[in-house]
């Protein structure tokens, strides 16, 4: 256990983190989504695993130590419901109340067709598999930055 570290946070989990540039992509997925197979062709290269939790408290665990992306528009994103693109369940909600809360304004999440977001997962840095059994449970954060202190 670390201070000030969360405690779902994991040594993998903790080294990809900071291993991770500006712009490079994160996924977080839940138990359906073919988690290995992609993860094998990502940056990182193996899989990563929060086993246990529901993707809204891995992104809560995650966005505790991991600044989003401000330079762009699709910095948090979801897979959108085949044939319903417009419909957010209530897994997707809660993690929209996670992100919010982690930035302290409202940042919506931008939708991505199923296929089109297994594409983006395949060229992120890593992919996290949650415990989430839900469906559609499946998240993509870019990386921001952290500005320097005032000085």
């Amino acid at each position: 256990m670390l201070k000030g570290i969360h405690p779902l946070l994991n040594a993998e989990v903790l080294h990809a983190l900071r291993a991770m540039g500006h712009g490079d992509d994160l996924i977080i997925a839940d138990t359906n989504f073919p988690s290995d197979s992609v993860a094998r062709q990502t940056r990182l290269g193996k899989l990563l695993r929060m086993d246990n939790t529901t993707s809204a408290e891995a992104a809560a665990a995650i966005l505790s130590v991991y600044p989003l992306d401000s330079f762009v528009d699709d910095a948090a994103a979801r897979m959108e419901i085949v044939g319903k693109p417009k419909e957010v369940p209530p897994v997707q909600k809660e993690v929209q109340k996670v992100i919010d809360k982690a930035e302290g304004k409202s940042w919506p999440m931008i939708s991505v067709e199923r296929y089109a977001f297994y594409e983006r997962a395949k060229q992120a840095y890593c992919v996290i598999q949650t415990g989430e059994r839900r469906f559609y449970g499946c998240f993509a954060f870019r990386k921001g930055v952290i500005p320097p202190d005032a000085g």
